[in-house]
């Protein structure tokens, strides 16, 4: 299992999510994808993104104006 965090500090709607999934794409399953945020609108948008295409929220978690979501990629 690898886990790879990703920056998505100063980006807005949708662009974490679209990150995300680019990212997301190119992973195995079960590796765990961490985004760093600073949009809280991340909070809601990529555990929405992870349930409609099959991924796991392991984690999300806010602290001093950054938001983190991290992921595990689903199996093929």
């Amino acid at each position: 299992m690898t886990r790879v965090v990703i920056d998505c500090r100063r980006l807005l709607c949708p662009m974490p999510v679209i990150r995300v999934q680019d990212r997301a794409a190119a992973m195995r399953p079960g590796d765990e994808l961490e985004a760093v945020c600073t949009d809280p609108g991340a909070l809601n948008d990529i555990p929405a993104w992870c349930r409609i295409n099959g991924h796991a929220v392991v984690e999300v978690r806010s602290a001093g104006g950054e938001h983190v979501v991290v992921l595990r990629v689903a199996g093929g």
